[in-house]
């Protein structure tokens, strides 16, 4: 009887969470262990759908790094990186989109939609969703190119709102294409950020393999100011694979997105821990 009541008192501590985020649009990014987990992944595609179920408006933006050097290598191909960023010549580039467009994007479709869910996987080459330009790096006063890798311009979110309307969820694959009709490989994070920002979502969640942004005794700090953020990033709280993380996460405040949540997708069912208790499991970061 005790675990009954238990449960009970879960559904009433959720309950005005979901009466707080009806009819709100999530963007969640969605990647690391939560991606290659086989137990994780069925949590994820269950959590999603529960959330539109209960009238959460959610779009999910996918990466798929890994698997993108698996298949290269298994293609006689070897990846190479400068300052973090694939280098993506032509045929790098038609790997990154038979990985991320197919193999992933539908994968990630059909768990969602075995859950019990209705999901439609598309890139940011549909429908205009992701207008981009190459990205160049910088080492000194000479700027790198690492071939067909962009930069979010603009979002035309046209595509998401059809698709919502209609009961779809959508599943994007962060591929873009220049104003020339180039193809580009986009970082899944600034992906997710622009759209979220289009959108002017109510929350931007990023799946990660970290239980958040950790303060220098490797404690969750459970909330981040945007005007914080620059001391974390100075005082080397903030390093390393975060700092992009956190960029992405400021340029989504600064385009209207409520609030941003960066968590650890290790965690089963962990979108339901963070959204819909008060204490949360992860970090976010408000204006």
């Amino acid at each position: 009887m005790n675990s009954l009541i238990e449960k009970a008192g879960v559904l009433i501590e959720a309950l005005p969470y979901i009466r707080k985020f009806y009819k709100k649009t999530f963007v969640i990014k969605y990647g690391g262990a939560a991606q290659t987990d086989g137990a994780l992944k069925a949590a994820f595609s269950q959590n999603i759908v529960l959330f539109n179920h209960i009238g959460i408006n959610t779009v999910i933006v996918h990466g798929g790094g890994p698997a993108i050097s698996t298949t290269m290598a298994r293609m006689g191909k070897s990846p190479e990186f400068i300052q973090g960023h694939r280098v993506t010549d032509k045929d790098t580039m038609d790997i990154v989109e038979m990985v991320l467009g197919g193999l992933i994007n539908k994968e990630i479709v059909s768990l969602i939609n075995r859950a019990g869910g209705r999901a439609a996987g598309i890139t940011g080459k549909d429908g205009g969703l992701i207008t981009a330009k190459k990205k160049f790096l910088q080492s000194g006063l000479a700027p790198i190119d690492i071939g067909q890798v962009g930069k979010v311009v603009e979002i035309n979110p046209a595509i998401l709102h059809s698709l919502g309307s209609d009961g779809f969820i959508p599943v994007i694959a962060p591929i873009g294409e220049s104003a020339e009709g180039e193809t580009l490989n986009i970082n899944a994070d600034f992906a997710a950020s622009a759209i979220a920002g289009a959108l002017k979502a109510e929350k931007l969640i990023l799946l990660t393999d970290t239980p958040g942004i950790l303060d220098k005794n490797g404690n969750t700090i459970s909330t981040i100011r945007k005007a914080d953020s620059m001391t974390y990033t100075e005082d080397g709280t903030i390093s390393g694979g975060m700092l992009p993380k956190i960029n992405a996460c400021i340029e989504a405040l600064d385009a209207g997105v409520g609030k941003i949540h960066i968590i650890d997708g290790r965690i089963p069912n962990s979108l339901l821990l963070e959204i819909f208790t008060q204490e949360g499991i992860g970090t976010e970061i408000v204006l």
